[in-house]
């Protein structure tokens, strides 16, 4: 008996160890982290060139993180913020000659590449050269591309260019074959997040409203890259219909291109613009890595006043929120901060959300209004601003929106999962007992009450009047107009701004220039929020997690592909999604 407990206190012992050791190990190497982003970084040599590598650059603001059990904080600058301060700043480094673009791979939507194309071509104006390779371009990856004064493309590639598409699945036949429901109720004709658990086909409202955003969204795309390509939109267009940049010669020919070469053409071009022989090593470093090294001689440190620049990105959930996600923890902490530093002189909010919960963007409206009573708020609208990402941009003193930016969708839907038929199908019941009539609420094992759906209505109706009501007082609409363009349309920037939802097209850096000029400011710099508060617990959870739950995600996608993977997430996600939402109405996958 003493051997076998002997052996389980060494056990035991053991166990212990590892993990002390484990959560030593783990700090260190969260020091460690920080010691690297302290600005360091790798060093810049003369002649050189940055590689815009922006694979990992996935949103507008890569983070600030709090532990509260050390008090300690890390800031992840891989955010698009920082890559456009970078390339400013490259503008006046006598080190840096130039930019490649070479085999870029990214996940940024379309105002997040048009911010980047603008610095690119400021860039260009030094005097400096932006040169562009690829063995393929995407349309998405050539929209950036465009902007090189040379764009060089493998012998054996193509571009495909071949205008906009948007594929939404429709699942009325599947529930009504599995015996899984969706139950619906929504305010807004156009509000068709819901439509694919309604009908098995596309509605012609649905329809017009995707047609005619494509379409605007195309208008904006086709023009930039006619401007930075001096090729006419006609011309453009016609190359998008007969597929006439499917290969290297077609590119050429019709001058989306400027040279069919191989990647060691390429380096032998980069190489003579440098000025160096030809069996010379390039001096470049990737675009990160020069974030890493010159991020803080790109802040004015010693700025007298500041601009607080909050970042509101991914879907509202509630909560403290996230790098990925918004929750009014957070950012309304980083409003209150905002308003009580003397310092701050304005705030730019930059919303970047398809929405969701209504609460939530509720209770950011709050503290928005709060904050307008002290400091100007400006917003600037990236990729998407819609439904519960402009219910918290509405009461703006100013509001800036890219002509691509998918904005409005002013509507709210509610929707509850039901399982009877299933149930039924497999010999479940339920049964239920209840000291009143409306006390079990909602199951979704029984046909939905009349009762129930008609408090719930009542709910979606009465947020959907304080929405419009949100809308029209910091619009200054009346709640007639709002509700005429409301109904859950969604509407691009440029049409957004005819329609009066917001005030001037332009980018991030347009809205900072507008708050530093209503704040009477040219001595700033800017202040990056929100900073999302973890605990030590939370991050041993999330660490374990991500290994189980990253090879569970690589292997469910290997076994359905990455579409079906990214379809079952969004079903999980509206299924999982508490209270009345205020979300984007559809997953807009556009292709």
């Amino acid at each position: 008996m003493n051997f076998i407990k002997n052996v389980l206190a060494t056990f035991v012992g053991i166990i212990l160890f590892c993990m002390m050791s484990f959560f030593l190990l783990l700090i260190i190497g969260v020091v460690a982290s920080a010691g690297s982003s302290s600005g360091k970084g790798k060093s810049v040599k003369g002649n050189s060139i940055i590689k815009l590598d922006l694979e990992r650059v996935t949103n507008d603001y890569g983070g600030s993180i709090y532990i509260e059990d050390f008090d300690y904080k890390e800031t992840n600058n891989d955010g698009l913020i920082n890559v456009l301060q970078a390339i400013d700043y490259a503008k006046t480094d006598d080190k840096i000659k130039g930019i490649s673009i070479e085999n870029n791979t990214s996940y940024l939507g379309i105002t997040q590449r048009k911010a980047i194309a603008e610095k690119l071509d400021e860039f260009k104006k030094t005097g400096k050269f932006v040169v562009a390779y690829a063995d393929n371009y995407s349309q998405g990856e050539y929209y950036l591309a465009s902007v090189a004064d040379t764009v060089y493309l493998n012998p054996m590639g193509g571009i495909d260019f071949k205008g906009l598409a948007s594929e939404v699945l429709y699942m009325k036949d599947l529930q009504d074959k599995t015996g899984i429901k969706m139950e619906v109720i929504r305010h807004g004709k156009f509000k068709s997040a819901v439509e694919p658990f309604l009908q098995q086909n596309m509605s012609a409202e649905n329809r017009e409203q995707l047609t005619v955003l494509l379409n605007s969204i195309w208008e904006s795309f086709v023009n930039d890259v006619s401007k930075n390509r001096k090729i006419s939109v006609a011309s453009l267009n016609d190359v998008a219909t007969n597929l006439n940049a499917r290969n290297a010669n077609l590119a050429l020919e019709n001058k989306l291109i400027d040279k069919i070469a191989y990647i060691d053409q390429y380096y032998n071009g980069i190489k003579k613009a440098l000025g160096i022989k030809y069996d010379d090593d390039i001096n470049e470093i990737d675009v990160l890595e020069y974030v890493e090294s010159t991020h803080l001689k790109s802040t004015k440190i010693g700025a007298k006043d500041q601009i607080a620049l909050i970042f509101a990105q991914g879907e509202i959930k509630g909560g403290e929120g996230s790098i990925n996600s918004i929750g009014e923890g957070s950012i309304s902490r980083a409003l209150k901060a905002a308003r009580k530093n003397d310092k701050i002189k304005a705030i730019v909010l930059r919303v970047n959300s398809p929405g969701g919960s209504a609460l939530t963007s509720d209770i950011i409206w709050r503290e928005i209004e709060l904050t307008k009573k002290t400091k100007p708020v400006i917003v600037s609208m990236g990729d998407v601003a819609a439904s519960g990402g402009y219910y918290i941009a509405c009461n703006a003193d100013k509001i800036f929106a890219e002509p691509g930016t998918i904005t409005g969708s002013i509507g709210v839907f509610g929707m509850l999962p039901n399982f009877k038929e299933i149930a039924n199908k497999y010999g479940v019941k339920a049964e239920q007992v209840k000291t009143h009539e409306n006390a079990a609420g909602y199951s979704p094992f029984q046909e939905i009450s009349p009762k129930y759906k008609e408090t719930v209505t009542e709910g979606i109706e009465i947020v959907y009047d304080t929405f419009i009501s949100r809308v029209a007082a910091g619009r200054k609409m009346t709640k007639e107009q709002v509700d005429k363009i409301g109904q859950g349309r969604v509407w691009t920037g440029t049409m957004a701004k005819q329609l009066g939802l917001v005030d001037e097209l332009g980018g991030l850096d347009a809205a900072i220039a507008y708050a530093a000029k209503t704040a009477k400011t040219t001595d700033y710099k800017l202040s990056f929020y929100p900073e999302y508060k973890i605990e030590f617990g939370d991050l041993i959870r999330k660490f374990f997690g991500m290994s189980v739950s990253s090879i569970k995600e690589d292997a469910i996608k290997q076994e359905i592909g990455t579409e079906n993977y990214e379809l079952l997430q969004r079903m999980n996600y509206l299924k999982q999604s508490e209270g009345i939402q205020a979300m984007l109405p559809y997953y807009l996958n556009i292709k």
